[in-house]
C-alpha cells in the first residue's frame, strides 16, 4: 500500500513538473529574452527615440543600407543607399530619404520602417519560431540589443536569409 502511495505521489509530482515547465516555439530563447531586457532599458534611457541601420547584402555584389529614425516611438525617417560591387568597390547607384509624410513612396526597396518594438515581436513571433526545415540565426552585437534575426530553409543556396541584419542601433 506504501508503494502504490509513493508510486502516485511520485507520479503527480512529475505530471505537474511537466505541466508547470514553460514549452517554447522559438529558438534562443534565453538570447532573446536577454536581448529584450537590454531593449527596454535603451528605450527607456534614450527616451524612446534612436536610429538603427538594417544592411542587406548578395552573393551578386549588392550592397544596401536602410537607416530608420525614431522619435517618440515613432518612425519619422528613412534614409536609403544601394550599391554595387564593380571590380573590387562599392559604387552608389541609389540614395533617397523620406521623411515622416513620406514614409513608404519608396515600396521597391529599403528595409520596411519599423520600430526596435515592431522588430522584437516580429522576431519572436515569426523568424525565431522553430521550424524543422531551416537554421535559425540570432545575435545581439549590439550592445545586447538585435544585430542578426532570422532563418535560412533548408536547402537553398542563394540569398535566402529571412529575417533582419542591424549593424547599428544608438541614440538619435
Amino acid at each position: 500500500m506504501k508503494n502504490k502511495i509513493c508510486f502516485y505521489l511520485l507520479a503527480f509530482f512529475l505530471a505537474s513538473l511537466m505541466v508547470s515547465c514553460d514549452r517554447t516555439d522559438i529558438d534562443f530563447e534565453n538570447d532573446f529574452e536577454k536581448s529584450r531586457k537590454a531593449w527596454k532599458a535603451f528605450k527607456k534611457s534614450s527616451g524612446n527615440a534612436y536610429k538603427y541601420t538594417v544592411v542587406s547584402s548578395s552573393w551578386a555584389g549588392m550592397h544596401s543600407e536602410t537607416t530608420i529614425t525614431v522619435s517618440n516611438g515613432k518612425v519619422v525617417k528613412r534614409e536609403y543607399n544601394y550599391s554595387k560591387r564593380e571590380n573590387s568597390t562599392y559604387v552608389d547607384q541609389l540614395q533617397w530619404i523620406e521623411q515622416e509624410n513620406e514614409l513608404n513612396t519608396h515600396k521597391d526597396a529599403g528595409a520596411e520602417p519599423l520600430t526596435l518594438d515592431e522588430i522584437y515581436v516580429r522576431a519572436e513571433n515569426d523568424w525565431l519560431v522553430k521550424r524543422k526545415d531551416a537554421t535559425t540565426y540570432f545575435e545581439a552585437k549590439n550592445e545586447g540589443l538585435i544585430s542578426t534575426c532570422g532563418y535560412v530553409g533548408d536547402g537553398c543556396a542563394d540569398d535566402c536569409f529571412r529575417g533582419i541584419s542591424i549593424s547599428y542601433i544608438g541614440i538619435k
